[in-house]
């Protein structure tokens, strides 16, 4: 008789957004190996382009165009600012990916997922905490790498205003604004592939079938976007958008391909979303 009003309380008292805290979800995801493991390849990049520039001397672009990477060496902001222009294009697509396409579907791969949904946690709950996560662990990934190279930058070349290749410089003070901006963007812009990533890691018990299909994916953008013939067709491209951040490192800023990079993101992203939140609705959950 005890028993069944004990079990009678916990029903009353069960609350559906009390399931998975995101403090829970959080720290389970920062103790796995390869959160710790992409981390750390992040905050390695700055050590590794300094070494590279102290054994190959200043970088050169090697013919008339001007690029960020001729200043790399100049300031600071200059070193930041590099590394994000080296790593936008794949390096960060990574970290985005694996946070969210592995973070279901690796539950579904370890038999856990049914019993995490029989706790019982709602769908929706769990997709939501995974998600946030996932998305609050790539956004951390981002702003390590900046703030690493900022340190390293510091001291290998001191701090100073980011010199503008084209002509120009912008005060240290508003070179970390625009970091800032830069970094922003940049998340923005790599929702898409975290939309990929999610929406295949409910529909596959595999984690490396969901992170590898998500990179692939934005690597099949990047080749779409590299073909001309397409023409006003790669507007709608999220990867035509990827760098319009080095609009934001000018003296006067523009802003509208940021704008327009934006728009899209979300676009799909939202979409995205939404397909991997009706579809595991109605997923059959057996692992």
């Amino acid at each position: 008789m005890s028993t069944l009003t004990e079990r009678t309380e916990v029903a009353s008292g069960y609350r559906a957004g009390r399931t998975l805290p995101l403090r829970v979800e959080l720290v389970r995801q920062l103790k796995r190996r390869r959160t710790l493991v992409m981390f750390g390849i992040l905050a390695a990049l700055p050590f590794v382009l300094v070494v590279a520039f102290a054994i190959g001397g200043e970088p050169d672009a090697g013919g008339d165009r001007i690029t960020l990477m001729d200043s790399a060496t100049a300031s600071a902001a200059n070193f930041a600012a590099v590394n994000l222009f080296v790593s936008a294009g794949f390096l960060l697509v990574v970290p985005v990916a694996l946070f969210c396409g592995d973070t279901v579907a690796s539950e579904a791969s370890w038999s856990s997922l049914r019993y995490l949904l029989a706790a019982p946690v709602p769908r929706a709950r769990l997709l939501w905490s995974k998600l946030v996560v996932g998305l609050g662990l790539s956004l951390a990934a981002m702003v390590l790498l900046p703030v690493v190279a900022l340190a390293v930058g510091s001291a290998a070349y001191g701090w100073g205003p980011l010199q503008i290749p084209t002509g120009g410089a912008l005060d240290a003070g508003t070179a970390a604004q625009r970091l800032v901006v830069v970094v922003a963007f940049i998340f923005v812009s790599q929702l898409v592939t975290a939309g990929l990533a999610f929406w295949l890691s409910t529909r596959t018990d595999a984690p490396l079938g969901a992170v590898g299909g998500a990179v692939g994916l934005t690597i099949v953008g990047n080749v779409l976007d590299a073909v001309t013939a397409l023409g006003d067709w790669r507007h709608f491209l999220p990867a035509h958008w990827q760098f319009a951040w080095a609009d934001a490192v000018q003296p006067s800023p523009e802003w509208s391909g940021m704008i327009q990079g934006t728009a899209i993101s979300i676009t799909y992203a939202l979409v995205l979303f939404a397909l991997a939140f009706r579809g595991f609705a109605r997923k059959d959950v057996v692992s």
